[in-house]
């Protein structure tokens, strides 16, 4: 491995969904060369909100030694279909709580922000890990559709859907305790209703 290659998530939208398949298509076809190694890409489309994987292949060549990169598009369509996902689209203070300081996941989500900007409702991308030595080298053979192009650092990608997959489990923490507090709020007032209207029913057996 050439030490002057660069990790990147490659984000690639197209107007036209049919594009999207012909161009995974042609990137399994030719997914290693001098220029680049493309360790996985998938098909994505968002649609009311939620954001569905499609289809996509795994370069056997990569497999072995390239587990974590497979994990980490995996953990960014969940982070971004999820309620982080919702978070970065709506306001971090009003959804979070206390779960996790607001100004935090404001400041450390910005590329995970980028990425959701990146794929609208109704759009279809292609979400692909490379490896490479110049970008003009992928970016050509996605080109060759109507295609938009957006890059960011896969390490720090990574790094930030790892935070956001924290904060989900903090958010779901917060969240238990909270509706098993109230459940014990009710079940207390529940119970007080009750004797009352025993006491009331007995109080009618002796009239």
């Amino acid at each position: 491995m050439r030490e002057n290659r660069k990790e990147n998530l490659v984000l690639a939208n197209y107007k036209v969904e049919s594009e999207a398949y012909q161009a995974l298509s042609e990137l399994k076809r030719d997914s290693a060369n001098a220029n680049y190694t493309v360790s996985q890409a998938m098909i994505v489309k968002r649609e009311n909100g939620k954001l569905d994987a499609l289809d996509g292949f795994i370069n056997s060549a990569t497999t072995e030694d390239d587990t974590w990169m497979g994990g980490l598009l995996g953990g960014l369509i969940g982070v971004l279909g999820g309620p982080i996902g919702v978070l970065l689209g709506s306001s971090f203070g009003m959804l979070v709580g206390g779960a996790v300081d607001a100004g935090e996941l404001a400041g450390n989500a910005s590329l995970l922000e980028k990425a959701g900007d990146c794929i609208a409702d109704g759009e279809t991308a292609i979400i692909l890990l490379a490896q490479e030595d110049y970008e003009t080298a992928l970016t050509a053979k996605l080109n060759n559709f109507n295609v938009t192009i957006t890059r960011m650092d896969a390490a720090e990608v990574a790094a930030e859907v790892e935070h956001a997959r924290e904060v989900e489990r903090q958010m779901a923490k917060e969240a238990r305790e909270k509706l098993r507090a109230e459940r014990t709020e009710a079940f207390k007032e529940s119970v007080v209703k009750k004797r009352e209207e025993l006491k009331n029913w007995f109080a009618g057996l002796g009239k």
